[in-house]
C-alpha cells in the first residue's frame, strides 16, 4: 500500500474516532447553516483540523483543498478533504456518514480513501493499483440489466427550481426502469458502494469536488465508469455525474440523457 494511502487512512481514522466520541453529545453541538440545507458543526471543523494535522506531519509542504478551510498552499500534490460527508445525517444521529480524502498530483487523482466510522470500513484505491475494502480487492457488480439494478442517488436540495424539476424527471425515469433506488445521504459512501458492488449505479447533481474525488477513483479502479452526463470528465468541476458498472453506467446514461440540459 502506498505511503500516502497509509497517511490518509491514519488521518481518516483519527477524524472518525472524533466523530464517534461526539455522537453522544449531539444535543450540545454547535451547528450553523452555510446555505439552505447545508449544515456545518464544530465536529466538521475539528475533524478537518485533525486530518490536516496528520497530513502535514508527513507532508508539510503539500497543498490542501478542504471543505471548511478551502484551498491552502501551492504544491504539485494536493489533498482533497471532506472531513464529514453526510453532516445532516450526523446531526440527526442517522448512521450514514464518512470521511473522504483524495490526493491529486497535478490534474490526476492518485489516491483515495473513504472511511465509514460506524462500520469501521476503509475503502481505498491508488491509480493503476485497484480498489480495496479493508485490504481486500473489490470490483463493481456484474449486473447488466437496468431493471435488475439497485441505484443510489442524492436529492438536489440546494438547487434552483429548474434543476429540481429536471432531477424529478430523472428520478421518475429511473424508478420506472430499475429494481430500486436508495438515497442514504453520503455521496462518498454511495460512490464507494458502487465500487464494492453494493449498488450498481449512482447519479447526482451539483456535488462538490471533496464529495467526489476519492469515490471517483475507487470506482475507476474497481472496473467501473464515471463521467458527467455527456460522457465527459468535467464532473469534478460541475459536481454532476453518473456512474456504475460498465453496463449499468451505459444504460443509466442513456436513460438520463433526455433530461440533461442542451
Amino acid at each position: 500500500m502506498h505511503a500516502m494511502v497509509n497517511v490518509a487512512i491514519k488521518a481518516a481514522r483519527r477524524a472518525g474516532e472524533l466523530m464517534i466520541r461526539h455522537l453522544n453529545q449531539l444535543d450540545t453541538l454547535k451547528i450553523s447553516e452555510k446555505g439552505r440545507n447545508e449544515f456545518v458543526t464544530e465536529v466538521d471543523h475539528l475533524a478537518e483540523e485533525s486530518i490536516i494535522e496528520v497530513i502535514h506531519d508527513f507532508y508539510p509542504d503539500h497543498a490542501i483543498l478542504a471543505e471548511e478551510r478551502g484551498r491552502q498552499g501551492d504544491h504539485e500534490y494536493e489533498w482533497i478533504i471532506d472531513p464529514l460527508d453526510g453532516t445532516t445525517n450526523y446531526i440527526h444521529g442517522f448512521p450514514q456518514f464518512a470521511v473522504s480524502i483524495a490526493v491529486r498530483h497535478g490534474t490526476q487523482l492518485e489516491h483515495g480513501v473513504v472511511y465509514d466510522p460506524m462500520r469501521q470500513e476503509i475503502f481505498s484505491a491508488s491509480r493503476g493499483q485497484g480498489a480495496q475494502l479493508d485490504g481486500r480487492r473489490i470490483r463493481v457488480s456484474q449486473r447488466y440489466r437496468l431493471e435488475d439494478a439497485l441505484i443510489a442517488t442524492g436529492f438536489p436540495y440546494r438547487h434552483d427550481r429548474d434543476d429540481v424539476a429536471r432531477y424529478l424527471k430523472m428520478l421518475e425515469a429511473v424508478m420506472g426502469s430499475s429494481a430500486g433506488i436508495r438515497r442514504p445521504g453520503s455521496a462518498a459512501l454511495d460512490l464507494s458502494y458502487v465500487a464494492a458492488g453494493r449498488v450498481d449505479g449512482f447519479w447526482e447533481l451539483g456535488l462538490n469536488i471533496w464529495d467526489i474525488a476519492a469515490g471517483a477513483l475507487l470506482i475507476r479502479e474497481a472496473g467501473g465508469r464515471i463521467s458527467d452526463f455527456r460522457g465527459g470528465d468535467t464532473y469534478l468541476a460541475t459536481g454532476s455525474l453518473v456512474s456504475g458498472n460498465p453496463k449499468i453506467y451505459a444504460a443509466l446514461s442513456r436513460l438520463l440523457a433526455p433530461h440533461v440540459p442542451k
